[in-house]
Formats: C-alpha cells, sequence, structure tokens
C-alpha cells in the first residue's frame, strides 16, 4: 500500500547560474536515508507530489526536484527559448549536484520514471560514488531506436493516427519527424508553436492508449504546461537525450556494475518495449528486473512494485 500523503518540510529555489533557478523539495525523516526522486517527461515536472507515497517517510529524507525549464523551476522553457540550447542532460546533472550540495547530502538512493529512469542511470554513471542504490520504473534510456521507435515505428499499432501526427509535422525530407516537432516548438510563432504542441501531445495520448492504465495528455496539464512538455520532449528527444559519443547509457554501465538496482517494467508498455530494461538488466549484475505482467508504462502495480523495491533498501 502507498504512504499516507505528505508534504515537504522545506522548499525553494537554487539560483544555479545566471539563466536558471532549480525548484527543490524536503520531506520526510530529517535524519534519513537520502532518496533523489527524479521525474518523467522531460518536462512534467513533480507535479501533485504524490511521488512521496512511494517513500517511508520515517526511514527517508526525500528530495525532489523539478527539472530546469519545467514545473516550478524558473524560468519556464518556453518563457526563453534563445536558451533552450543550453538545456541538456550535462546541465540537468549539473543542476542535481548543486542541489545536493546545497542540502548537504553525501550520497542517495536515486529512484527515477521514464525518463527520470534515463536521468538517474546518466547521474549515476557520472557520480557512481554518490548513489548508494537505484530503482527505476518505466525504463529507458532514450535511445535513437527507443526514440525513433516511440515517435514512428509504435505507429503500426496506430497507422491513421500516425499519418496525422505525421503530416502535421511539417518535416522535410532530410528530417525525422522529432526533429520537425522540435524546430518548430523552438523557432516558430507562438501559434504554430501551439499547433505544434497539440499535435505532438495528441500522438503522445494516443501511442499510450493501449495502456489500460493510460491518462491523456490533456488531463495531465494545462496549455502552458502542456506547451512546456512538448517543447523540452522534443528537445531532448531529437538529439537523442544528449547522450552519445561515449555517454550512451549502454556503453557505460560498467561503471555502475556494482550499484544494487531493481528496474520495474510492465509488459503492455507498447511505447517503451521491455527489451530496454532486459538489455540493461543483463549488462547490470547487480540489478533486478521485476516484469508486471498486466500493466504499461507504469501503473498502481508498478507503484507498488517500485515502493516495494525502495522500502527493502531503507
Amino acid at each position: 500500500m502507498p504512504y499516507p500523503e505528505s508534504k515537504p518540510f522545506a522548499s525553494g529555489l537554487l539560483s544555479v547560474d545566471q539563466s536558471a533557478d532549480i525548484y527543490w523539495e524536503v520531506s520526510g525523516n530529517p535524519k534519513g536515508k537520502a532518496a533523489l526522486y527524479l521525474h518523467g517527461g522531460p518536462g512534467s515536472g513533480l507535479r501533485s507530489g504524490s511521488y512521496r507515497q512511494l517513500f517511508d517517510p520515517d526511514a527517508y529524507y526525500l528530495v525532489g526536484i523539478d527539472q530546469r525549464g519545467c514545473g516550478r523551476s524558473r524560468p519556464l522553457a518556453t518563457e526563453n527559448l534563445a536558451d533552450l540550447p543550453s538545456n541538456n542532460t550535462e546541465v540537468l546533472i549539473s543542476d542535481i549536484e548543486a542541489v545536493r550540495r546545497h542540502l548537504e547530502v553525501d550520497t542517495w538512493l536515486i529512484a527515477g520514471v521514464s525518463w527520470g529512469a534515463t536521468l538517474a542511470l546518466a547521474l549515476a554513471q557520472r557520480f557512481p560514488k554518490r548513489v548508494s542504490e537505484i530503482v527505476l520504473m518505466a525504463v529507458t534510456t532514450t535511445s535513437r531506436a527507443e526514440v525513433d521507435w516511440i515517435t514512428e515505428g509504435v505507429g503500426r499499432f496506430f497507422p491513421q493516427e500516425w499519418e496525422a501526427f505525421n503530416a502535421a509535422s511539417g518535416r522535410t525530407p532530410d528530417e525525422r519527424v522529432v526533429e520537425a516537432y522540435a524546430r518548430r516548438l523552438a523557432l516558430g510563432d507562438d501559434l504554430d508553436r501551439l499547433a505544434a504542441a497539440e499535435a505532438w501531445n495528441e500522438w503522445e495520448s494516443t501511442h499510450i492508449s493501449l495502456d489500460p492504465n493510460f491518462t491523456p495528455i490533456s488531463h495531465r496539464f494545462d496549455e502552458e504546461r502542456a506547451l512546456v512538455f512538448a517543447t523540452l520532449v522534443t528537445h531532448y528527444w531529437s538529439n537523442d537525450g544528449f547522450l552519445r559519443e561515449g555517454d550512451a547509457i549502454l556503453e557505460r554501465m560498467s561503471e555502475i556494475k556494482d550499484i544494487p538496482a531493481v528496474l520495474v517494467h510492465g509488459r503492455r508498455d507498447f511505447s517503451g518495449p521491455i527489451v530496454t530494461p532486459w538489455d540493461l538488466h543483463k549488462s547490470w549484475p547487480s540489478s533486478r528486473l521485476v516484469i508486471v505482467e498486466e500493466e504499461g508504462h507504469g501503473g498502481p502495480i508498478c507503484r507498488e512494485q517500485m515502493r516495494l523495491a525502495i522500502d527493502a533498501f531503507r
């Protein structure tokens, strides 16, 4: 069962450079085991704070962060598009490190969901001595193959909808679909950017609709947050999560092979097929893979398995 809802006992905005203030919040036990939660997207933000129900509030000193450009961090990505090229995975890792130092955390358990799983892995590979354990759900590594599948390949399940999504992209002959949407969301006028965001988010809602627990994007975000989400997702995905040329997750698994980990993934995750956590698990001797047969990209059973894994590391 999830833990009762709890509220942060401290929060703030940390100025990490001249262009960004990162929102952080801390809940649970100030003397407990340190843990970090990384949200998905990119660009979803912490939202309701339900992530806190995954952690025993008596056992964990829990840190949550709204990643650069979204949520309560400032400015939002859509407010300063000229600075969008400087929003990348290396910078997110630097932001997280700044928060860790600010809160005087030595080592912590890292938990991440979806894109948050990619970021957790990249963070651990950069600073393995700062990570005690890793727990991931709806596991991704944001590789080119994963991005091409979710933006093009999965269209085999939804050919009519994908053709509309492709046509609405306005891509040139030498562009991938995701690259066309990223270009328009970063450079277009306000009306074109909004149209691109609506088409993108409609596709996001379509490809996750086979998940028995899916919620349309329109039910998750207001117009502003939906535009932020589409802008950051396409920015990161069109650049393979900024994890190339030696920084690809699977190429660096030896750096975290001894960190204990649990990977939770739904068998029915058609948007993010289970081959990704399987490949990770095979190259990660200290990992355990939990497959949830009934669910897709998360859900109550996946969340419960994630909570149990986090409990086991108390």
